[in-house]
């Protein structure tokens, strides 16, 4: 009987994905994982090794014989390479922020970390959680294709900018938007089934409000099965 409950989270930069998935998990006692941590991280370990990142091949031979292992904080998995764990500071710097987009739109890149990100769900069930929240831009699409619940958010632009401004940080939106939307490897779309929320207007609280009404919908109908309960 099923007692374990998968959410797939996508949306662009700044639509409001981390703080959302972050509060879901910890209302729901889920594991909560940001892949788009695990892009940062790889993109700030090519650049410290001074890898060409306009050369697919020399990406390649630097992700060589590279390991990778999870490291759990109170309920949220982060990725650690070759044993070593990176900072927020160091993943979210303004050089990182400029070279993320490229380095996740490489096939080979988005390949090398697939299998580590479906293997989340076991070290989420292994550490005794209730389910998982894993966010991105190709969740629903490719990475958890069969999710429980699928949810894509969305912001305008404007408010997106406005957004990172606020936390510091001057992403080119835009810019951002287009490499993710138009690369070849899963690239960033609202798959069918998905439910998609504007975040636009919405507070912090409303958009995970949405969210767990969503969640609440599928658990009454598994436990009238005598399957998934929250804790």
């Amino acid at each position: 009987m099923k007692s374990f409950l998968i959410i797939a989270i996508d949306g662009g930069a700044a639509s409001g994905k981390s703080t959302a998935s972050a509060t879901l998990a910890e209302n729901l006692h889920f594991l909560h994982v940001d892949t788009g941590f695990h892009y940062r991280a790889v993109t700030f370990y090519l650049l410290k090794k001074g890898v060409a990142l306009d050369s697919e091949k020399a990406i390649e031979k630097g992700l060589e014989r590279l390991e990778l292992g999870t490291e759990v904080q109170g309920q949220t998995a982060y990725l650690i390479l070759n044993g070593k764990a990176f900072s927020l500071k160091e993943v979210r710097s303004e050089d990182v922020n400029q070279a993320v987009s490229v380095v996740a739109a490489i096939p080979y890149v988005r390949q090398f970390l697939l299998e580590y990100q479906r293997s989340q769900v076991k070290v989420a069930r292994d550490h005794h959680f209730s389910g998982i929240v894993m966010e991105g831009r190709d969740i629903g699409s490719v990475v958890l294709r069969n999710a429980d619940l699928r949810v894509f958010l969305y912001a305008d632009v404007e408010t997106r900018m406005r957004r990172r401004a606020h936390q510091g940080e001057m992403d080119s939106i835009e810019h951002r938007d287009k490499i993710d939307s138009t690369r070849k490897a899963a690239p960033l779309v609202q798959v069918p089934g998905a439910v998609m929320i504007d975040t636009t207007d919405l507070s912090k609280e409303g958009v995970v409000e949405l969210i767990l009404e969503k969640v609440k919908s599928i658990n009454d109908e598994l436990t009238s099965e005598g399957k998934f309960v929250a804790k």
